[in-house]
């Protein structure tokens, strides 16, 4: 016998409900911000400024993320079922897309306040994985983003909690969110020691574009939620390609171009 799935709801007060996809999605973005906040007045910046600068970004994100999942991932089935494109609380936010829009309305907030988008960047690009890694999570509650089957070994390294859960069509599937929290994980603990070793300004944000994307690329391989184009190519695996090898070149590109490095701000402590 296997437990039911687990209650994706976390509070049911009469006619509201509040679901923990929302709940993680709010914690990460709470945490995420405060993350650059502290870093921010770290350099000696204003941690306000990020708080500013957050109200334009995570909305972008957000309609970003649903835009993209919609008409880009879901078109067929949303076409079928408009009324649910606004509900966001059930799932369906696509990480590309929250990336590009977030990123868009960032710099567009930024070069509007004549600030340098590669430093603010950066300091971001920690936050912005951090909460990716956390995100992750909502998709365990949704019962959402999982695998293919998993062989024998893998379902007995997983913890009971999270094995019980990939329990799905008569099979342990891989819990693919697990593995892309992991992932996320271990890339931010990378750009915060890479951050550490004060690089030319958009190395951390540029490092962030190509390992988050590296990660995605594989684990997206073994999904089995993937929209497709024509001739069986993933999109995501498509557009985390194309990422990564932007975030490559970026990289060498930003060590020989940028004057400045990261901690190159009046009055910043060392880095």
């Amino acid at each position: 016998m296997h437990p039911p799935p687990i209650d994706p709801i976390a509070i049911q007060l009469g006619p509201l409900t509040v679901r923990w996809y929302g709940v993680i999605m709010v914690s990460a973005i709470l945490l995420g911000t405060w993350l650059a906040g502290r870093e921010a007045r770290r350099l000696g910046l204003s941690a306000d400024f990020v708080y500013d600068l957050a109200l334009w970004v995570v909305p972008s994100a957000i309609v970003g993320a649903r835009l993209y999942e919609v008409f880009i991932l879901s078109w067929g089935y949303y076409r079928e079922h408009p009324a649910e494109i606004p509900a966001i609380w059930l799932g369906g936010l696509a990480i590309h897309g929250a990336v590009f829009g977030g990123a868009l309305a960032g710099y567009l907030y930024l070069r509007r306040h004549r600030a340098d988008f590669w430093l603010w960047a950066d300091i971001a690009a920690p936050s912005v994985i951090l909460g990716q890694a956390i995100g992750r999570w909502g998709n365990f509650f949704n019962q959402e983003a999982y695998g293919t089957p998993a062989p024998d070994w893998v379902v007995r390294l997983l913890p009971p909690v999270i094995r019980e859960q990939m329990w799905i069509g008569g099979t342990y599937v891989h819990p693919t969110f697990l593995y892309e929290s992991l992932w996320n994980l271990a890339v931010f603990a990378f750009l915060l020691w890479l951050r550490r070793r004060n690089p030319r300004r958009g190395v951390v944000f540029l490092a962030y574009v190509a390992g988050y994307n590296l990660g995605r690329f594989v684990i997206e391989g073994i999904r089995t939620d993937s929209s497709f184009l024509p001739g069986g190519l993933r999109i995501a695996q498509v557009v985390a390609l194309g990422l990564l090898v932007l975030g490559l070149i970026g990289i060498p590109w930003r060590r020989r171009v940028a004057g400045a490095r990261y901690a190159d701000v009046p009055g910043a402590p060392p880095a």
